[in-house]
Parts: C-alpha cells; structure tokens; sequence
C-alpha cells in the first residue's frame, strides 16, 4: 500500500472513530485513551495527524462541510435546473435543529472552548468555509440564470450561515415552541434567491 493511501485510511479510520465516540459518549467525555481502544492506533500515531483531539472535532464539522458542497455540486452536474441541488441544500437544514446532530454537538462543544487558539481557528475555519460555500452556491445559480446576478451573493451567503448557526444554537435551547424552523428557512431561501 502506498504512503498516500495509508494516510488516507488513516484518517477516515480516525474520523470515523471520533464521530462513533461522539455518538456514544458526547464531546466532553471523550478521551485520548478511547480513541486509541477505538480505533487501535497509538498516541504516537495518532498525534502525528493532529495536536490534539479538538483537531479531530475539527475533521467533523469539515467532513460535514465537504459532504453538504460535494452533493450540491454532484446535483448540479446532474440537474442544471438548479432545483434539484437547492433541495439537496435543504435536506440537510433539519440537521441544523437537531440536538443530537453530530455536527451540533460538536460545535457547542467548541464554542465552550472558543477562547483557546486552536479551537479558536478551528470555529471561525468552519464558519468561513460554510460562508465561502454559501456564495460559491448563490454564484453558481447566478450562472445558471436561476438567481438573479443583482443579487448580493456575499451578503446573502452571510445572512444565511448567520441563521443556520442560530438554529443550531437554538438546538441545545429547551424550548416548546418555535416560530421560525428549518423548513422557514429552506422557505425563505428558496423565495430569495429565486426571485429574478
């Protein structure tokens, strides 16, 4: 096996494992130890991938990322229509209100730690990257003639990851009842970014 194909497993085998651990024990009580049992890698090995386990933390929320562009540009590919990847987008909102979202658990967990360099860079990474693809989203459908190119795809991009964080920190909220949910927003986008 070459060196860049063992790397590769490497590192799914550690994310895969972080976000097994998470599922079953929550970011708090996660430590070094069980990822080791878990994924039957050394400290030594395992640290030659990341400083610590936040790093790992970090592999989720980018995994989640890369997963949500990789299926709209795929959608896109297949359906130039745009309607198609515009719901791609908004299936995974639901994911936005869930408490128990691996995504969301991850993110609460860092934002308690926000104040510490490496999780800070890791936080305002994710929050980068989901506004970068927001415009990189709104521009594609702004060339496929389906948003209007008067649009401000920038401000539009942060308005949205602006929202979907508030959901998802509304999510560890108790709360009864809410007047504006998930599909509010797959609602509101869609009238937004479809008027020409």
């Amino acid at each position: 096996m070459k060196q860049e194909e063992r790397r590769l497993q490497t590192q799914k085998l550690l994310l895969d494992t972080i976000k097994k651990l998470i599922l079953e024990k929550g970011c708090d009580a996660i430590r070094m130890a069980d990822i080791m049992q878990e994924s039957g890698l050394s400290k030594g090995a395992i640290f030659h991938y990341v400083k610590s386990k936040d790093e790992l933390f970090a592999w989720v929320l980018q995994d989640r990322l890369d997963m949500i562009n990789k299926n709209f540009f795929q959608q896109v590919a297949q359906n130039p229509n745009f309607d198609q990847p515009m719901l791609q987008i908004a299936e995974s909102f639901s994911a936005l209100e869930d408490q128990h979202d691996i995504t969301n658990q991850v993110l609460m967990y860092l934002l308690s730690k926000a104040q510490q360099p490496i999780v800070e860079n890791v936080l305002t990474h994710f929050y980068e990257q989901s506004y970068t693809n927001s415009i990189e989203w709104i521009k594609t459908g702004q060339r496929h003639s389906v948003i209007s190119k008067t649009l401000d795809a920038e401000k539009w991009a942060e308005m949205f990851v602006l929202i979907s964080f508030g959901l998802r920190l509304r999510s560890v909220i108790p709360r009864k009842e809410n007047n504006f949910d998930s599909k509010d927003f797959s609602l509101f986008i869609q009238d937004q970014l479809s008027k020409k």
